[in-house]
């Protein structure tokens, strides 16, 4: 007999044990993951011009737009009690914000050229991301009400891990064609990728050690880690595999503060991360072998053009050179990618990196961006803006252990935290990206108390 209560989900499991105890606005939540944590290409958008630019709204900003409809349906019905408990956590994200979005003033106080338009409208695509933040705060308050979040970046994670898993065999096309035997971008792109990968993985790794209190059940959690590790090995990103690490220290943590943690679930645990590790190192391994080459361990071979670390460690370098000369406010948002903030310092980048191609040197034909969040934030706005992305991380933090002991919400949620801020490193500040929405997911889980 078929009924409501024994249909299963894509991978096989009862769509009604992850449904029960929560709310339907809190089931919108889970809906709107795979539009949030689907590239760009493949999404249908609306270009409404906008003064010398245009806006792009894509399905993943109408599935913005319906969490905070069901976020204010379900604060109308039950109140808005948890935002008064996560207020520190949502004080610092709106100041961080609000000086994301004041310091496109910045290159005027300079007296330098700027794209305002452009510009603003990725600043404030960077305030509307955030409004994830409070929205899941409002419409996930327990585990029950966790669940479907947790299991639709599970199910989610499933289908990028499948089709990265193609394209690696040469069976699917990604964005430059048919290229098997090489990391792959899947549905999500490099980065988001390993980050909804890491997310996954975090799930599963957080189940295997809260034992009774995990967030999916046994199935879902054995799941999660199998396709969330080979997802990340498969992104062949090593700031996920960073961010893994630091996500897995967290959940033993954790973990071992509830009494949990057992001999054989370290054991498990340390064996699927190292795996997980190797196996993405395996990927990069020609990419390694280049960035040794650079640093001088071993003699050149080849000219093999831009290589990854090295092309990355060349635009940190002159990102800390305009953080340097312009330590307190930065240059303006994203001005770190303008000729006049990066044009002064190439002189002595090309000395200092002779061995590097002329491509791998910003120019208005490549504007590369520094490529690091943290290093982006000091060039763009400053010590003042990295202040606050440090105190922001610092109340998360302090939110997921007071609310561990009671919930297994926030031990996910600093997880996820954690897996993006390494994959954050490898990636400048590019809002309305899927690693922008698991950001702002995981530091509205923190909170979760329930």
């Amino acid at each position: 007999m078929t009924s409501a209560t024994h249909s299963r989900g894509p991978i096989g499991f009862r769509v009604r044990e992850l449904t029960a105890g929560a709310p339907i606005e809190s089931v919108v939540l889970a809906l709107a993951v795979p539009p949030l944590f689907l590239h760009a290409t493949y999404q249908p958008h609306v270009s409404i011009p906008l003064a010398s630019t245009s806006v792009d709204v894509t399905l993943a900003d109408v599935a913005i737009a319906a969490v905070l409809v069901a976020a204010v349906v379900r604060g109308r019905r039950d109140g808005f009690g948890p935002l008064r408990s996560a207020r520190s956590v949502l004080l610092a994200a709106a100041v961080l914000v609000a000086l994301g979005l004041l310091s496109l003033a910045t290159p005027a106080v300079l007296g330098e050229e700027y794209g305002y338009a452009t510009h603003s409208v990725s600043a404030l695509k960077f305030a509307w991301y955030a409004l994830l933040l409070p929205a899941t705060v409002v419409l996930v308050r327990s585990g029950a009400e966790a669940r479907p979040l947790f299991a639709g970046v599970v199910a989610w994670s499933t289908v990028a891990t499948a089709v990265g898993a193609l394209q690696f065999l040469g069976l699917v096309s990604e964005f430059e064609g048919r290229r098997p035997g090489q990391r792959e971008p899947s549905i999500v792109g490099i980065h988001d990728f390993a980050a909804l990968s890491g997310a996954a993985l975090a799930v599963g790794l957080a189940g295997l050690a809260l034992g009774v209190a995990r967030p999916l059940g046994p199935r879902w959690t054995t799941a999660a880690i199998g396709v969330g590790g080979l997802g990340v090995v498969l992104s062949g990103a090593l700031t996920g595999t960073a961010g893994v690490w630091l996500a897995t220290a967290a959940i033993l943590l954790l973990a071992r503060s509830r009494g949990t943690m057992g001999r054989r679930q370290v054991a498990v645990t340390a064996a699927v991360v190292l795996t997980v590790t190797a196996g993405t190192m395996l990927m990069r391994a020609t990419a390694i072998e280049r960035f040794t080459e650079f640093l001088g361990l071993r003699d050149r071979i080849e000219d093999t053009g831009v290589e990854s670390y090295a092309h990355r460690t060349l635009l940190a370098y002159i990102g800390v050179r305009i953080w340097l000369d312009h330590p307190v406010a930065g240059v303006g948002w994203q001005a770190s990618s303008e000729d006049w903030a990066y044009e002064p310092y190439l002189a002595d980048a090309r000395e200092r990196f002779p061995d590097e191609p002329d491509q791998a040197f910003p120019s208005p034909a490549h504007r590369w961006g520094v490529q690091n969040l943290y290093l982006q934030v000091l060039a763009d706005i400053g010590v003042i803006g990295f202040a606050l992305l440090v105190a922001l991380f610092a109340v998360a933090v302090r939110a997921a252990a007071r609310g561990a002991r009671g919930s297994p919400v926030p031990v996910v949620g600093l997880a996820w935290l954690l897996v993006a801020a390494g994959v954050w490193a490898g990636i400048g500040l590019v809002p309305g990206v899927p690693l922008d929405a698991l950001t702002w997911l995981a530091l509205g889980l923190v909170t979760v108390r329930g």
